[in-house]
This record gives structure tokens, sequence and C-alpha cells, in this order.
């Protein structure tokens, strides 16, 4: 379930902000030189609170790039992950990579239920820079950002209206090397990223089926958390074990594929 918005709450309420999630971040340091340097800068970090939300993001960016260039792993295009308008991203014309519309569902749900994990592979082209432009990219622009990597994802966080609106507008990107952006070089990557995700096992995966069906996950669970209608749950159990998996199940001979309900007696 998304967030609260304040598109959402009546008027004669007073907003909230919503709780932040939680994460298993590492502690800051306890002292030392770090340990200085994280509590000098946590008053400077306090007044970002106060700033509309445009501003905040850009001054976010420009402190993530302050960071990123005392980093040791500045070499690393994931280092430096910037927030930036979703109208301002577009996708290339060559990627080769076509996701069915049940796959786009299941990215939907995956970006709605577990949040970005992975941000859009980007570039900008040297007409949108000028050498006036800080390193950033402009939070209320900043001019036309390509795609090389995470069209789809980007395709959902721009039109999904619950993910829009969750994001604020926003997209996060990270930027390609600056050596890697002719277009030879950036279509190679488009496509090495698309083949390196790789494919799971046959048995790899029907282990993880079984495991779920011990835990008593229905069909109607795996349609909506993983994509799968029941005749491919069914032939997956089979590889690890049909019997085990079923064991304490009660089926008939058909399923209704849409209702995921035990369907009548077949006739002649």
């Amino acid at each position: 379930m998304n967030e609260q918005t304040s598109l959402d709450i009546p008027l004669d309420q007073t907003p909230q902000p919503p709780a932040a999630p939680r994460r298993r971040t590492p502690p800051p340091p306890a002292s030392g030189s770090a340990a200085d340097i994280v509590d000098a800068a946590r008053p400077l970090f306090a007044q970002l609170a106060g700033l509309p939300l445009d501003e905040r993001v850009t001054a976010l960016n420009a402190l993530r790039v302050l960071l990123h260039e005392q980093s040791p792993f500045q070499g690393e295009p994931v280092d430096l992950v910037l927030w930036v308008k979703a109208d301002t991203v577009e996708g290339n014309s060559y990627n080769p990579n076509a996701v069915a519309p049940r796959q786009m569902e299941l990215l939907k749900h995956s970006i709605a239920t577990d949040g970005f994990t992975q941000p859009i592979v980007a570039w900008r082209p040297r007409a949108a820079e000028t050498e006036a432009q800080a390193p950033a990219l402009n939070a209320t622009g900043g001019g036309e950002i390509e795609v090389v990597d995470g069209f789809h994802r980007h395709l959902i966080g721009k039109n999904a209206e619950d993910i829009s609106k969750r994001l604020h507008g926003y997209l996060p990107v990270t930027l390609i090397n600056t050596d890697r952006e002719a277009l030879e070089d950036r279509q190679a990557a488009t496509v090495r990223h698309n083949a390196a995700r790789g494919v799971h096992t046959i048995e790899g995966l029907s282990e993880m089926i079984l495991q779920l069906l011990r835990e008593k996950k229905g069909f109607r669970w795996f349609e909506k958390n993983l994509g799968m209608q029941p005749d491919e749950v069914t032939r997956l159990s089979q590889v690890g074990g049909l019997a085990i998996a079923f064991a304490e199940e009660e089926f008939s001979e058909a399923w209704e594929v849409d209702t995921f309900a035990a369907g009548p007696e077949p006739t002649a």
C-alpha cells in the first residue's frame, strides 16, 4: 500500500509527513575524525527539511555530487544516484528488449511493493549541456536525459499514477561514465544489461516453488507476486516432487485460471 499524500487527506486534517521506512543501515562512527564530520553535518542537513520539495531535491543532488567527488568509488556510476524530473527522461530508439504485458504488471507490482531498488541508467546528450551547468542534474529540468538501461522501469515510474505520486514526479537516475557515451558504447551497454540479468535455473526455481507451497502460498499469491499461472506452478512443482508439494492440497482435475478455483468435472 502506497504512502498517503496530501492529495488524499481531507482539508480539515493537518497533513502529517509519512514515516520513513526502516532499513538496516550501518550505525554512524562513534569516535574519531569521521564522527566529528558527521556531527558537524547534522545541523546543516536538518535545514533541508524546511525547503520546498523541488529546492530540497536540488540541494540533495548537489550534496550527493559533493560526496561523490570525495568517494573512493567515483569511477562507479552507481556511486552517484540523482533524482530527476520524470518528464525529462526519455527512452532510446534502439533497445531490442520487449516485455510482455504480464511481465510489465509484475514489474509494476515489484516497484509498488519493494520500491525502486535499481536506478535508471542514463546519459545526458552533449547538446543539452553547457559549460555553465553544474555537474549535478538540475532537479527542475536540466535538459533531456536518455535511458541506456531501465526503459520499462522508467515507463512505470513515469506513467503509473500511484507510483508517480509516491515519487513526487521524479525518477532515480545514475549517469554512465563520459568515456562510454558514444552511440556504439551505449548500444552495447544496453544489450549487456539486458543479457547479464540471466535466467532462473529450472531446478532452483522448482525448489523455491516447493518451499513456497510448503508455506501454504496459494495460486493467487503466485499470480500476484511472481506473475505465474497455476499450470506453471504445477509444472515446476513436478520437477521437485508433486506429491510433496500437494500432500495436503485438495483439488479437482481442472483449475479455472481466471478465478483460481477448482473447476467442474470434465464432461464428454
